[in-house]
């Protein structure tokens, strides 16, 4: 993309002109969270202002013009990620809930014995659900390593599937090393296998196309957050079958079809999975995000974010001391590092001092800081709005806290 392409884009995001101790803000800690733009502000205010009323409850015109929104919604979102139907689309609080619902759900249909196939590479959000599962239950949890780049070892995944192997759950992109994992031909493995697999996309949709039919997955979940929506807002795609066959994740309104004390009967999908009143705001704000997006091209944004990564990656290679952790090929715009024996927090705060905004610790994937013999890092990732002059204000910057940490 040319710089005016970049620039109109910038102009609908008010908060990157921000200045931070009186200078000019950039902000590297996308992967955490995406700044917003403007449509999705508006939508937001539009629905508050004029459109505000509980859905699938009411006969009142209100009621009815935000169940009209928040039903295209997921008919967008359906299309966004080509799902067969909407009934296979869940809308959620985010990525984390929608693991957590299949760990519940799906996991009530695991059998004592039963394994579960993880990644050394996983968020929390991918690990402690199945954690509290094996606490109900005796399923065995295997971990996938990886190598000296951050790839997964793919040979020792092939050696884990067995005929006891019922599902695997892995990133799509890692948040730490930034590596794209083959999740197709994950899929693949484990289904031939017998295996379902569950992928984390919490930091893939808002950089690569993800077509869930054609990779096959059987679940697949992400948050509006990440990819310039709203925050609170998630979705969790299931394949139709699946989600037919596994019990409620919550009990309450909108999930059932018929409530007595003598038995309740439950609604069809997909409201099944979804009980109580849902951010029907933030969900139909959503919308403009998915627009803004596909706008641009995710081709086109997946270009710009790597022409940042490797133009960021060269420049910081040439500080004394630096270690970046995750060089797999293809990476997401992730760059996780450290700087000689300095700690990771004083890097952090004194970028911030500099106007640099980064994330530091352990970001929420301490098995892998163990793995890297670290016990966190500082983190800079990139979005759309990102520029080649911002890198040079990070290199700058680091430099200078390099040399102070020195």
């Amino acid at each position: 993309m040319d710089n005016k392409q970049i620039e109109e884009i910038r102009s609908l995001f008010p908060i990157l002109e921000r200045t931070i101790y009186k200078r000019p803000m950039v902000y590297l800690d996308n992967t955490a969270t995406s700044q917003t733009p403007r449509q999705v502000v508006e939508a937001i205010e539009q629905m508050y202002t004029h459109t505000k009323a509980n859905v699938h409850r009411g006969v009142h015109t209100l009621s009815q013009e935000a169940t009209d929104l928040q039903e295209r919604a997921r008919e967008r979102v359906r299309g966004f990620i080509n799902a067969a139907s909407i009934r296979e689309v869940i809308f959620t609080r985010g990525t984390t809930e929608g693991i957590n619902l299949v760990a519940s759900s799906y996991g009530q249909l695991l059998d004592d014995g039963d394994e579960i196939i993880l990644t050394v590479m996983e968020h929390h959000a991918n690990i402690v659900p199945w954690q509290l599962l094996q606490s109900r239950k005796a399923v065995v949890i295997k971990v996938v390593g990886i190598n000296e780049r951050g790839e997964l070892d793919m040979d020792q995944f092939r050696s884990m599937l067995s005929p006891r192997t019922r599902l695997v759950s892995v990133c799509h992109v890692s948040n730490v090393l930034g590596t794209v994992n083959p999740v197709a031909e994950i899929i693949r493995l484990a289904h031939e296998a017998g295996a379902r697999v569950l992928i984390d996309g919490a930091q893939a949709v808002q950089h690569i196309p993800v077509d869930v039919q054609a990779l096959d997955a059987d679940f697949y979940a992400f948050s509006s957050h990440k990819m310039y929506g709203p925050s609170g807002v998630g979705v969790l795609y299931g394949k139709e079958s699946l989600l037919e066959a596994m019990p409620p994740y919550q009990g309450g309104g909108e999930m059932i079809d018929h409530v007595s004390f003598e038995g309740t009967t439950f609604a069809e999908l997909p409201f099944k999975f979804e009980a109580g009143t849902p951010d029907f705001v933030g969900i139909a704000a959503m919308t403009q995000a998915i627009d803004f997006v596909e706008s641009i091209g995710l081709e086109q944004i997946a270009a710009h974010e790597e022409e940042l990564l490797k133009y960021t990656t060269d420049r910081m290679l040439a500080i004394p001391g630096m270690r970046i952790f995750g060089t797999a090929p293809g990476k997401s715009a992730i760059i996780s590092f450290l700087v000689g024996h300095a700690h990771h927090y004083d890097v952090g705060m004194l970028l911030d001092k500099l106007g640099v905004e980064v994330r530091t610790g352990h970001h929420c994937a301490q098995p892998l800081m163990k793995v890297l013999g670290v016990d966190g890092t500082v983190r800079a990732s990139f979005a759309v709005y990102n520029t080649f002059e911002e890198a040079d204000r990070f290199i700058a910057a680091l430099t200078r806290v390099a040399a102070m940490l020195e």
